[in-house]
């Protein structure tokens, strides 16, 4: 119970992102030119990325609680599904904002559904930050599931 608390509080308050902040994020994880289509998947927008006619990846936007505020945060896949990238888009809390600095994210790439994901294991904790690397890691893991049986599935494409 006390690992679903934080998507159980946050599925009453859902805060979006500034609309200049994602789009600089797409960006930044699929390079420049991209364009980006929502689709919706159940109750869930996702972002299909592409440039011409050839698909970049899917991605889509997440929020977990900190200690006491929503993390926002983009999760990108490539067409094959593996995580190309997590970005951080707002940090609320005035302590552990390292979950948003490069080193730590650079982690996630190329990992899949199938990787395990776990703090202390594949994920590296960082001091001060804990319940931070705890939220979003479970954030991301829960994303990077659906978004890979959205796929093979073929609600996305």
């Amino acid at each position: 119970m006390a690992i679903l608390l934080p998507f159980l509080l946050l599925a009453v308050q859902n805060p979006a992102p500034p609309p200049a902040r994602l789009s600089a994020s797409i960006a930044r994880v699929f390079g420049p030119g991209t364009r980006v289509d929502t689709l919706r998947v159940d109750t869930s927008a996702v972002l299909r990325v592409s440039r011409a006619d050839s698909l970049l990846g899917f991605a889509q936007v997440g929020n977990v609680l900190g200690k006491d505020q929503p993390i926002t945060f983009l999760v990108a896949i490539d067409p094959a599904d593996r995580l190309k990238d997590v970005d951080i888009l707002v940090y609320r809390e005035p302590y552990g904002g390292e979950v948003a600095y490069e080193p730590w994210r650079r982690q996630f790439r190329g990992k899949t559904a199938a990787d395990s994901l776990r703090v202390g294991r594949e994920i590296r904790s960082i001091s001060g930050a804990t319940i931070s690397v705890h939220a979003v890691t479970l954030g991301v893991r829960r994303l990077l599931a659906d978004l890979t049986a959205w796929h093979q599935r073929g609600a996305i494409r």
